[in-house]
This record gives C-alpha cells, structure tokens and sequence, in this order.
C-alpha cells in the first residue's frame, strides 16, 4: 500500500519589482545608477525580486559599452559595469516597468512626453529618493551629465546616485509590498 503525502504548500511567489534608470545616451549615469543599483539590493538582501536595467532617451551611442570614464568610476567601487550596453527607451518600457528613474529634468520631460497617461506616475527623478538635504542641498533635483567634463565628474555621479539608493530601495519594498502574490493576497 502506497502512502502519499500531500506536498506543503508553495511559498508565494513575488513578482519582480522593476526599475529602469534612465540618462540621455545611456553610457554615464543611467548605466553607473543601474550597476550600483544591483550592488545596493544584492547588499541589502532583498527578500523582493528586482530586475535593474537602463536605457537613454536618444539613440546616440545605441549598443556601445559605458563610457571608459564611467567604467573606471565604477570599478573603483567594487562594480563592473562593462557588460552593459547602451539603448534607448522603447515604448514596452513603459508598460513593463515599475519606475522609470530620470536622472535630469531634461530625460525626466522626454520621458513623460513619451509615456501614455497611464504610465505617468512611474516616472520619476533618481534624486527624489535621497535624503533631504544630502544631495548637496535641498533642492538638488539632477545628476549632471559627465560626458563633457573629466574624472571628478564621474566620481561626483556615482556619490549622487548613492545618496538615492537607500530611499529607492525603501521604495521598491513598498511597491512589492502592495502588489499582490501569485494566489492573490498581497505581500508584507
């Protein structure tokens, strides 16, 4: 006579939380931002699933790696983002992307331009989730654009978006937290 055991249950799936960090060309900021982004959650152990990617609102250097400059910055802090490779935002970003981080006003306005009014609110600027007045001050709203400038440039990018990823991180928590889990409840 054969015995059958149920099987516990399955423990709830989470979807993935996804964030798309997004510059003008895709090979400074946005690409830096995603690779200290996926440094931050693996440090913090996420129990929340996140999928990191970026992309440019212009097609200027479409399928080149990071900027040398940005990879020596990165690497400098223990990330290696050469790998990466430089696209634009494509329409299905919008639909498949939890936040769409802009690093400046002028990307942040490219992008709301782009989205339908359904995917407004997932655009956002990276520096909203820096702590108040440690960005430099207040009312720092950009990262610059590095491309025209030397190595300082670089290293004060990266200080930037790393003044972001605490409050981002929170923020990704949240968002799982009000998503519901494969069998309907929601997490948290």
């Amino acid at each position: 006579m054969k015995i059958f055991r149920r099987k516990p249950p399955a423990p709830p799936v989470i979807p993935a939380v996804r964030v798309l960090m997004v510059c003008m060309g895709n090979i400074c900021r946005s690409p830096m931002a995603e690779g200290l982004l996926r440094q931050r959650a693996a440090e913090r152990r996420l129990v929340v699933p996140v999928e990191i990617d970026s992309a440019g609102t212009h097609s200027y250097h479409e399928g080149a790696p990071p900027d040398p400059r940005a990879q020596a910055a990165a690497l400098r802090r223990g990330i290696d983002v050469s790998k990466l490779r430089a696209r634009r935002v494509a329409p299905r970003d919008f639909e498949r992307f939890d936040l769409l981080l802009a690093m400046d006003d002028d990307n942040y306005s490219i992008l709301r331009e782009q989205a339908g009014d359904l995917h407004q609110h997932k655009i956002r600027l990276l520096l909203e989730f820096a702590a108040p007045g440690l960005a430099g001050d207040a009312t720092r709203r950009n990262v610059p654009d590095p491309y025209y400038g030397g190595t300082l440039g670089f290293e004060r990018v990266l200080d930037l978006v790393e003044e972001a990823m605490a409050g981002l991180l929170d923020e990704v928590e949240r968002i799982a937290a009000r998503r519901p889990t494969e069998g309907g409840s929601t997490t948290g």
